[in-house]
């Protein structure tokens, strides 16, 4: 399965100049419950007015990675895919199969545990990545009667993508 746990950004997170894109991808981002690709963002930039590129997004989106101001897993397909992050510290979620919800989990076990196999090992600077995927409560009524697994279809190329009329738990 492709990823689904957020990228952890370097230590110490840059900080980024202020500019208007940035500022306008992170008020849309905010509005987004779930992950979205940067073509989606867009999209939602382009359908609220606003002149920022797709070129633009990308550096954007690259940059507040950077920062630590967004989160991003992979898709099946290899995609990346944002959320704005809503506090300090690598997050890592569970995200639904189906309908592609994502929620936050406590992380800091894995943290810990990454650390620790790293130092014994002799490494410095060890990045992770844990996939936590399931079927969420709206979800699973139509697996457990025998229906196909999403009763609403994966918006493209068949990953479980997210909804962003859909909310945490």
């Amino acid at each position: 399965m492709g990823g689904r746990t957020a990228d952890k950004p370097p230590r110490g997170p840059a900080q980024v100049r202020t500019t208007w894109q940035r500022t306008a991808v992170l008020r849309v981002l905010a509005g987004c419950q779930d992950f979205v690709s940067a073509q989606e963002l867009h999209g939602l930039l382009a359908a609220a007015g606003s002149g920022v590129g797709l070129t633009t997004v990308y550096r954007a989106l690259r940059d507040l990675e950077t920062a630590g101001r967004v989160d991003v897993v992979r898709d099946d397909a290899g995609e990346r895919l944002y959320r704005r992050r809503v506090s300090d510290g690598h997050r890592h979620y569970l995200i639904c199969r189906c309908c592609g919800r994502s929620q936050p989990v406590a992380s800091e076990v894995v943290e810990e545990w990454a650390d620790r196999v790293g130092e014994g090992a002799g490494f410095a600077a060890v990045q992770h990545t844990v996939e936590l995927t399931g079927i969420c409560a709206d979800c699973l009524p139509t697996v457990d009667n025998g229906e196909p697994p999403c009763r609403s279809a994966p918006t493209r190329h068949g990953d479980y993508r997210t909804h962003s009329n859909r909310e945490e738990t």
